[in-house]
């Protein structure tokens, strides 16, 4: 048996007046995904357990099938791993979003948390010059993709609070600076760099062209070195990941899965979703589980876009689900997920159940009752008639956790 999961980040989200009380998920035209919810197992997973925060990498870790309670240690330092960045044991990881603060004193607004959407050949030198300017025997920077970079600080701090520039889009930023023991070496470090970034060369051709200059560090999302056990040793099983962003090929890396670089994936809505289904379908010759990991419906809700979620959602579907069913046969079983809801009236990431729906071809349709657990829902043909199921939110289905979610996908 060969495996594929398709995460469709931040898919899920709230019912949205302007498609008359549907969700995203409800509205889009995505055939290949309510084909599957049809003739599959359908349920809802909680990915992201009481206590954490509702980021993609709490989410993606229980989605891997590893429990967060056990193995979380920040988000930085599972980027750092997808980076190639090699940290010890008194390292703390950041995460260093390159962001644009819109200044009009005595405010100081966080007006985008990735800098304009900069592009990560802009990135690479804003953060290369930036190691020149402020790094140290303390302080190392690593460029990552866009927006989406990394400080390691030897023997640091690790306790203090700090905030996801996400989270507070058009707020004032000095109610989020971090706080606690070590934020005043942060708070000097962002400080600094907007010093050293208002005139640099890279946004000043930014600004001439009428683009957002990314004038600014946001550090956040700290922690130490992790550990987690291979995937083949929990699971018996051997994989790959496909994805454009470091956090999901840090939780690759650490799991024991091969991540290659694909040509062509952006972590935006312009992502190579065929070139993505192309990686994973080779990838499937040689493991025996791949992960496919879009980003751009949740890029798109952390815009407020709606026009560009319905479109990421329909590109996964067609582009991905589609080519994938079609080129895969009865040895191969999907699971089709998200991480977590990124509504669109909120531009930032919501913790509750999302659906999840588990599909092979030929197998038994079955339906996850949140009261009786799997029931029988009639034969496929009748399902395949009309039984009016669909992928989307459902809250009358069952809820399990990510680790159940994956026992259960493995097991059949």
């Amino acid at each position: 048996m060969k495996y594929l999961v398709i995460i469709g980040d931040g898919m899920a989200d709230f019912p949205v007046e302007e498609l008359g009380g549907k969700t995203p998920l409800m509205a889009a035209n995505k055939p290949s995904m309510d084909f599957m919810a049809r003739n599959g197992f359908r349920g809802n997973v909680l990915t992201i357990p009481a206590g954490f925060p509702s980021g993609s990498d709490v989410a993606c870790m229980s989605i891997f099938g590893y429990d967060p309670a056990k193995y979380y240690t920040g988000r930085a330092p599972i980027e750092a791993y997808g980076m190639g960045v090699t940290m010890n044991g008194t390292d703390i990881a950041f995460r260093c979003n390159l962001v644009y603060l819109e200044v009009s004193l005595p405010k100081v607004v966080m007006a985008d948390y990735s800098g304009g959407h900069i592009t990560t050949e802009e990135a690479a030198e804003l953060v290369r010059d930036l190691q020149g300017a402020l790094g140290s025997d303390l302080f190392s920077f690593y460029p990552g993709v866009s927006y989406r970079h990394l400080m390691i600080w030897k023997n640091g701090k690790e306790s203090m609070q700090t905030t996801p520039p996400h989270d507070i889009l058009d707020k004032e930023v000095i109610d989020y600076l971090p706080k606690g023991e070590g934020a005043s070496t942060l708070v000097k470090l962002m400080s600094d760099s907007q010093l050293f970034l208002k005139d640099h060369p890279v946004n000043k051709k930014r600004q001439e062209r009428g683009l957002r200059p990314a004038n600014s560090i946001w550090l956040w999302g700290q922690g130490k070195k992790p550990y987690f056990p291979p995937y083949m040793e929990k699971y018996g099983v051997k994989g790959a990941a496909v994805t454009a962003v470091d956090l999901i090929k840090g939780i690759g890396a650490l799991a024991g899965f091969e991540t290659p670089q694909v040509e062509g994936a952006t972590g935006y809505l312009d992502t190579d979703y065929g070139a993505k289904a192309r990686a994973a379908l080779a990838l499937l010759d040689r493991y025996d589980i791949v992960y496919v990991h879009v980003e751009a419906p949740d890029e798109a809700s952390h815009n407020g876009s709606l026009k560009e979620k319905l479109k990421a959602i329909e590109r996964i579907d067609k582009k991905i689900l589609e080519y994938l069913l079609g080129n895969t046969g009865e040895d191969v079983r999907f699971l089709l997920t998200t991480d977590h809801a990124t509504p669109l009236s909120m531009r930032t990431h919501y913790a509750c159940p999302v659906p999840f729906v588990i599909y092979q071809k030929h197998g038994p349709q079955k339906h996850g009752s949140e009261k009786h657990g799997p029931q029988s829902n009639g034969s496929q043909k009748n399902a395949d008639k009309g039984s009016g199921h669909s992928y989307q939110e459902d809250s009358g289905l069952l809820i399990l956790n990510g680790e159940e979610m994956i026992a259960r996908f493995l097991k059949g």
